[in-house]
């Protein structure tokens, strides 16, 4: 943003690097973008299915960072949690429900837990209610039907509390891989079950925060230490490369959607129309950011 400090232009490529006198942000102008060109490398006159890739690929890459990110955080951590329960806190009500020292959780309501991660989320998510448990216990399993725990709510969602501690794992290569695959597959879960909450109303307004509250909770984040930092950093990552895929217009994945329409008809979309669509769309985006920024500002203000 603003002016530019540095440019610099490839002699191979033609394209320009530059910083602006504001780097809070990257983003990357094509020919060809948003208007037609006469220039054979411009976008628009690339084949469909390049089109599709090259609009892809930046979310494709914050996702790619999450996962890398998601590594970093397992491999700096100081143990990994296992699934089996190692011990129950003193106001523990789950163990009155069936629940024993040693049990290996293997489900919680038919969704796998292969990590703790899993069980974490699993329990949090649909724990506000009984829930069905599959255990291993002494080599066999066992379901354990209507377990409940207890509940508490904040920023007015309500979340099942775990109530005992897991036995940790032993660092090895092939553990920290399977626990970064997991925790990566379960962040994308996460994101896009959150998505369908908050169109489906289960989440109220006061649950979405933008770049304001998100530096807060970073900010909070980095005072319990650079593993929770990375967390967070990489739960970020992921979600604005989902996000930013989602079939809406001005997004990557409204563009994607008129490109599979084109892919499918053999016909593109009138770019004028196309135009018209992304631009409402934008400035819907807009609205509601503004919409969450005053929000964030006034629990801020209120805090």
């Amino acid at each position: 943003m603003g002016g530019r400090i540095l440019s610099r232009k490839s002699k191979k490529t033609g394209i320009v690097y530059s910083l602006g006198l504001l780097p809070i942000g990257g983003y990357v102008s094509m020919v060809g973008e948003d208007e037609e060109s006469d220039n054979p490398n411009a976008l628009c006159n690339k084949p469909v299915w390049q089109r599709m890739i090259i609009t892809a690929a930046g979310s494709g890459v914050n996702i790619i960072t999450g996962v890398i990110l998601m590594l970093v955080m397992i491999i700096s951590s100081q143990a990994l949690g296992s699934t089996v329960i190692g011990e129950f806190n003193a106001d523990a009500v789950s163990p009155d429900f069936g629940l024993c020292i040693d049990d290996k959780i293997i489900s919680v309501n038919s969704s796998s837990t292969p990590i703790w991660n899993n069980v974490i989320y699993e329990i949090g998510k649909n724990g506000t209610k009984a829930i069905d448990i599959v255990v291993e216990r002494n080599g066999k399993e066992i379901l354990l039907e209507d377990v409940e725990f207890g509940v508490e709510k904040e920023d007015g969602v309500e979340y099942g509390v775990i109530d005992f501690k897991v036995k940790r794992e032993e660092k090895s290569f092939a553990n920290i891989l399977k626990h970064t695959f997991h925790a990566s597959v379960l962040t994308v879960k996460m994101i896009w079950e959150s998505i369908f909450d908050l169109i489906s109303g289960k989440y109220g307004f006061e649950a979405v925060s933008g770049p304001i509250g998100v530096t807060t909770t970073i900010g909070d984040a980095a005072k319990q230490g650079i593993t929770s930092l990375t967390y967070l950093c990489s739960i970020i990552a992921m979600n604005l490369g989902i996000f930013n895929l989602l079939p809406l217009p001005a997004l990557d994945g409204g563009r994607l959607f008129f490109m599979v329409f084109e892919l499918i008809t053999n016909k593109p979309i009138n770019r004028k129309y196309e135009g018209m669509i992304h631009f409402a769309g934008i400035v819907l985006l807009l609205l509601l950011m503004m919409a969450v920024t005053i929000k964030d500002i006034n629990v801020l203000i209120n805090k």
